[in-house]
C-alpha cells in the first residue's frame, strides 16, 4: 500500500510529464527536465514510470480519453433527438477546448507520429459507430456517411483552437474576442450541422 507522500510525488511526476509533452512533443521531451519539473531526482521517476514511453503512453491515453470519449454517452442517450445530440456535443467540446485549448494541436501533432496507436484508442467501430447517434443519422438520411460527418462537425468545433496561436501571434483576435467568438460558433455549430442534415425541414 502506498504512503500519500508516494502518491503525491507520483502526481507531481505525471502533471510535470503533461506539461511537458503538450509543450514539446514525445520526441522533444527529455525525462530529466521531467524530473527536475517534478523535484524529484531521475532515478526516482525511473522507479514509478520506467521509461519516458510508459509515461508518455499514460498522459496520451489521458489525453485520448478526454478529447475522444468526452462524446461516447451523448452518443448513446435514447432519449434525446440528432439536433439535441449536435447541441449537447458543442456545448461539451467548446467547455472542454476553452479549460484546455492546447489539447488538439497536441493530440493532432502525435497522430501523425503514431497513427497504429491512436486507432487502437479512438473507439471508432466498437462504440460509436454502434451508437444511438448513427441509428437516428441513418434515419434522417442512408447515404450519409457516419465517419465522415463526424469528422466534419469535430472539425468545425476543434479548428478554431487549432489556429488560435496563429490569431493571437498575429494580433488578429485577442484572447476576450477569440472567446466571445467561441461562444458564438457553439450556438452556430448544431444549427450549421443541422442544415446539413435538412434537420431544419423535419
Amino acid at each position: 500500500m502506498k504512503k500519500i507522500n508516494d502518491i503525491s510525488t507520483e502526481d507531481k511526476i505525471r502533471k510535470a510529464a503533461e506539461n511537458e509533452f503538450m509543450k514539446k512533443g514525445f520526441a522533444a521531451a527529455r525525462i530529466r527536465d521531467i524530473a527536475v519539473n517534478a523535484g524529484i531526482n531521475l532515478a526516482l521517476l525511473n522507479y514509478y514510470f520506467r521509461s519516458k514511453e510508459k509515461l508518455f503512453e499514460l498522459v496520451m491515453a489521458e489525453k485520448i480519453e478526454r478529447l475522444f470519449a468526452l462524446v461516447i454517452p451523448v452518443l448513446n442517450e435514447k432519449s434525446t433527438s440528432l439536433k439535441q445530440k449536435l447541441v449537447l456535443i458543442s456545448e461539451h467540446y467548446t467547455q472542454m477546448l476553452l479549460d484546455e485549448p492546447s489539447l488538439p494541436a497536441f493530440v493532432i501533432s502525435e497522430m501523425q507520429q503514431q497513427p497504429e496507436k491512436f486507432a487502437g484508442r479512438i473507439r471508432f467501430s466498437s462504440e460509436i459507430m454502434k451508437s444511438e447517434y448513427i441509428s437516428q443519422l441513418k434515419e434522417i438520411d442512408p447515404n450519409t456517411n457516419p465517419v465522415d460527418h463526424l469528422i466534419s462537425y469535430l472539425g468545425i468545433l476543434i479548428f478554431p483552437f487549432l489556429m488560435r496561436p496563429v490569431l493571437a501571434a498575429s494580433d488578429t483576435l485577442d484572447d476576450k474576442s477569440f472567446k466571445e467568438q467561441i461562444e458564438k460558433r457553439k450556438k452556430l455549430a448544431p444549427i450549421w450541422m443541422g442544415n446539413i442534415l435538412g434537420l431544419d425541414k423535419i
